[in-house]
């Protein structure tokens, strides 16, 4: 079996109200390969905490894998250290802050999740954006979703929300990024559209761009073969 170049550990960041379940299939695929460092984003407000919480526990160099908000972290992670950073995997994601028509929809949902309203607003509001239209229809997958939101439950809602409602612009970092990057993005994902990760390669360097078919936002879930093939040939690049 082949062996990762350069980077013997690998960050695996989630995305909102997701959990290291969001990544199975990756560290199923990839443990042979790297030395596997699941990433919680509990108990802090702003991308900022979560960046440091995650350095504090991270090895000396790492690679790093982040999806939808783990990516976001990622952005932050090499603002704080980009020495640390070996290469980069960037899933799903936005590099813009939040709009004011954004921020509007999450100090709601804010709202009602303090209300008591976590299960509905996963369900009804979050959901249904995530997957692509074949999965629509997957209770398994649908299932799998809903069950991270709640384990992880109301306050970890709260506080994601508001680390991403007040979220840095990090388009004036992108340029920065000089490590070998790959961009991974569903062709149906409604949340970040594979506009928005064209002109993210556009911005980065050394960076490639795969679009994948019939995958909305959870891409590690919904095509894991594809995602863990670019993986493993983003990690022995």
């Amino acid at each position: 079996m082949s062996k990762c170049i350069r980077s013997t550990d690998l960050l695996l960041i989630p995305g909102m109200m997701c959990d290291e379940m969001q990544w199975a299939h990756q560290k199923e695929a990839l443990s042979g390969q790297c030395q596997i460092h699941p990433c919680a984003m509990i108990g802090f407000k702003s991308i900022q905490e979560i960046a440091e919480s995650i350095l504090e526990k991270a090895p000396a160099t790492f690679a790093l894998a982040g999806l939808s908000m783990g990516a976001i972290v990622a952005f932050e992670i090499w603002r704080q250290a980009p020495e640390r950073v070996e290469r980069m995997a960037l899933l799903d994601t936005n590099f813009r802050a939040d709009t004011e028509e954004k921020k509007a929809v999450r100090n709601r949902q804010i709202k009602e999740v303090f209300s008591g309203a976590l299960a509905e607003v996963l369900r009804n509001e979050l959901k249904p954006n995530y997957l692509a239209e074949i999965h629509c229809n997957n209770t398994e997958l649908l299932q799998e979703v809903l069950d991270m939101g709640l384990r992880l439950g109301k306050e970890v809602f709260l506080d994601q929300s508001i680390a991403l409602r007040d979220r840095p612009d990090s388009r004036s970092t992108l340029g920065s990024i000089n490590r070998p990057v790959v961009i991974i993005c569903g062709k149906e994902d409604q949340l970040c559209p594979p506009s928005l990760h064209q002109e993210l390669a556009a911005a980065i360097p050394d960076s490639e761009l795969y679009l994948i078919d019939d995958c909305g936002h959870l891409s590690t879930m919904e095509q894991p073969e594809a995602v863990n093939k670019i993986l493993l040939g983003w990690l022995q690049k």
